[in-house]
């Protein structure tokens, strides 16, 4: 046991005092305005003169970029958490208009500079990244001057940046705002009850199958009251996306998130390939859990039920201090982050209302420290989702000492940390289990996850590219979002549901995420590809961790496909290693089955 008590909430003061209030945050977000202003002034007087000087100004302007750019991630991250932690905190709205207007300048300013890397020749640009300090540097530095090749003008980019504050990033902002006001109505033993989309949500994972049928009705209900304006929401933000995907002259809409994600078309498509071609053994799983709720078919609010009747309950202290036991018997660098943040409140985890549904990892640059929001209300499944978020976080850490330009890793790579935290975690769970029926609830979690992203992730992935190309045509109906959803999840799903989710839509906060397009398919992407890397640490045991952290720390300085090669010796575009990881989720399917065989 340990000797430290963790509190369940986070510091959030060591970085600004006084929260939404605090005159340190907006004195800092006024320098940051400034640093932006002189950083675009100095961006707009070079003119590359193509010899070695430019390599000079460059490593200085480099130096402003970091800098400020440092100064705006710790401003946004503490805007982010105040909104989390407090729903009704309106100030910290108003902050998160003013980080995103200083963010679209900054953009703009980082605009300029890659245009200007654009105006140096070929060769003089392999001299300078040759040696010296910009070697490090040659991925990030190449890929952001090969993307601005594929852009507009200078001076485009900076009108695009500059409406699309208020044309683009206002309406996700407004999604926010809408669904903060969103109340879920359902009567329980005769009360009336009005709850947050968060609070309706984990009702979602209670045994009690008519509470959930009951919240799902409500849930629908309040989604659909809001549809119109929904709608009116996505189709406005999808349509300015994809204007200026067309100003560009780009016509496949996943161009921009491929190229986010540092991954080739041809990789996704056969991850896909090798996900639809094993889907039948989900499909049994479906099937034996809707036979074990004695149903015919399961409905759409059974997916997260439990296993049984039984439902374990963790304490947030013995959830923590299970998790360090055995991150410890995979690394020790791993176990001590862990109980660093549990000791230093790096964590929000209490359960009370007004907080914000789901949960996340922010970093905070220049104080070197991550915080970590979640609601924990003692389930297994919370106890993965902490080990999970504290998974982003070790991956922060491991990249301490490694340039700040190459510590921007994309979202597919980002979910890999997380998740193999989280196998860890979930695993020992399933072994420590102290009977079958806790053996069975915990796998049944496990593999419930699986689900969500061979199959839910995969009608989002389907959803998302079918909509695009139809709104191209114009705007898309209510009625035609929901029909579109409808088949997506039936493709996904395999048409083993009773009841599905049409208004998944709305309801899907990443659906209106401005910041990633397509904020989908880095999450199977980075499930199975941390399963491979799982298989490999199992394989080779305790000295795993120092392979593990080299590869975490080239996770920004290449792409997945070279990535994978170097560190896994494994080829991306291939089925065999995406099929190796398909069959460690379906191994859990296949003990699920056999345990509850004649039940």
């Amino acid at each position: 046991m340990s000797a430290t008590t963790y509190k369940d909430v986070w510091n959030l003061d060591v970085f600004f005092k006084g929260g939404s209030d605090s005159p340190e945050l907006q004195e800092h977000l006024t320098h940051t305005a400034e640093l932006i202003e002189l950083f675009q002034t100095r961006v707009n007087n070079w003119t590359p003169a193509n010899s070695p000087e430019d390599g000079k100004y460059l490593q200085e302007l480099l130096l402003d970029f970091e800098e400020t750019g440092k100064k705006l991630r710790q401003a946004g991250a503490f805007v982010g958490c105040l909104q989390a932690q407090n729903i009704h905190d309106e100030k910290a709205y108003n902050l998160d208009a003013q980080v995103t207007g200083l963010s679209a300048s900054f953009q703009t300013a980082l605009g300029a500079l890659d245009n200007q890397l654009t105006k140096i020749d070929d060769n003089v640009w392999k001299q300078l990244l040759a040696d010296g300090p910009l070697e490090e540097l040659s991925f990030v530095l190449t890929e952001r001057r090969s993307r601005a090749k594929e852009k507009l003008s200078k001076e485009e980019e900076a009108l695009v940046n500059a409406l699309g504050v208020d044309g683009y990033h206002s309406w996700g902002q407004l999604y926010d705002l809408i669904v903060s006001k969103i109340k879920v109505s359902f009567t329980e033993n005769g009360e009336e009850k009005q709850l947050s989309v968060g609070q309706a949500f984990n009702k979602f994972s209670s045994s009690d199958r008519s509470l959930r049928s009951t919240v799902f009705a409500g849930w629908e209900k309040a989604w659909g009251d809001q549809a119109d304006i929904l709608a009116k929401t996505l189709n406005h933000l999808s349509g300015f996306r994809l204007n200026v995907y067309k100003k560009r002259g780009w016509d496949e809409v996943l161009k921009e998130p491929l190229s986010i994600n540092r991954m080739k078309k041809e990789t996704l498509e056969t991850m896909w390939t090798v996900i639809s071609e094993n889907k039948q053994k989900l499909v049994q799983y479906l099937e034996r859990k809707a036979k074990l709720l004695g149903l015919e078919k399961l409905s759409w609010f059974d997916l997260d039920a439990p296993y049984g009747t039984t439902e374990t309950k963790v304490s947030y202290q013995e959830g923590a201090e299970f998790i360090q036991q055995n991150f410890a018997l995979f690394g020790e660098k791993l176990a001590a982050f862990a109980k660093m943040a549990f000791e230093k409140q790096w964590i929000e985890a209490e359960d009370r209302p007004g907080k914000a549904p789901g949960g996340f990892c922010t970093s905070f640059p220049e104080s070197d420290e991550s915080r970590i929001f979640m609601t924990y209300s003692g389930t297994p499944s919370n106890v993965s989702t902490l080990a999970h978020e504290l998974g982003h976080g070790f991956h922060s850490f491991a990249m301490k000492g490694v340039q700040h330009l190459n510590r921007n890793y994309a979202m597919n790579v980002a979910e890999t940390a997380s998740t193999f935290a989280e196998m860890i975690v979930a695993d020992a769970s399933v072994k420590n289990a102290k009977d079958e029926d806790e053996k069975l609830a915990l796998l049944d979690d496990k593999i419930q996850r699986t689900v969500a992203l061979l199959m839910n992730i995969h009608a989002r992935f389907l959803f998302e590219t079918r909509f695009y190309e139809e709104r191209k045509q114009g705007p898309v109906s209510v009625e035609r979002l929901n029909q579109l959803m409808l088949e997506a999840q039936k493709e996904a799903y395999c048409e083993t549901l009773d009841e599905y989710h049409p208004l998944f839509w709305a309801s899907k906060l990443h659906f209106f995420i401005t910041g990633v397009p397509f904020y989908n398919f880095p999450y199977t992407f980075g499930y199975l590809f941390s399963l491979g890397i799982y298989a490999q640490a199992l394989q080779e045991g305790k000295g795993y961790e120092e392979k593990y952290i080299a590869l975490l720390r080239d996770t920004a300085s290449m792409t997945v496909e070279d990535l994978a090669n170097k560190h896994l010796q494994v080829d991306l575009t291939k089925k065999d290693f995406w099929k190796k990881a398909v069959d460690i989720c379906l191994a859990d399917i296949d003990e699920f089955l056999e345990l509850t065989e004649g039940k």
